[in-house]
């Protein structure tokens, strides 16, 4: 095969490596995830919310590179779990504000566990994490600002 003809090894592919990279990582976070009473996509909120609250769902939406169509269903999930509520802002009323509850609070303190078990569980250390985790923000940027990216 030359060398044109092995761009097209399944192997090879950095799509095919990313899709499989994410089903491993986010599969190895499932049952730290589970102890917590959380999904990997509801853990991706309440981080949001840990970082700042409350937010609004846009500013959710925005921090997380989710549709707010996708992080709706999520938000109801966790209000009804009781780590969140959401209400109509005060200062906007068309927005609508997402704050932790006391219980969504108190869930931060066990999810400190989270980043350094996760760690271990993948083998890495903090600057391997880091490093890793800087090139992937790097892809993401290079995949949003690449033509037809969104419709572009």
């Amino acid at each position: 095969m030359d060398s044109n003809m092995d761009d097209l090894l399944l192997e090879r592919q950095l799509c095919f490596a990313l899709s499989v990279a994410s089903r491993a990582v986010v599969g190895a976070y499932r049952p730290v995830l589970s102890a917590l009473g959380l999904t990997h996509p509801q853990y991706l909120v309440m981080l949001a919310l840990w970082e700042q609250s409350p937010r609004t769902v846009k500013d959710i939406s925005a921090a997380l590179m989710l549709e707010p169509a996708t992080l709706s269903p999520l938000l109801k999930r966790l209000e009804a779990a009781g780590m969140l509520v959401r209400r109509r802002s005060v200062a906007d009323e068309r927005a609508l504000d997402v704050d932790l509850t006391d219980h969504g609070r108190a869930l931060y303190r066990q999810a400190l566990a989270v980043p350094g078990t996760m760690m271990e569980r993948l083998g890495l250390n903090r600057a391997q994490a880091q490093a890793l985790h800087g090139s992937m923000m790097e892809l993401i940027a290079s995949a949003a600002n690449a033509p037809d990216a969104a419709g572009r």
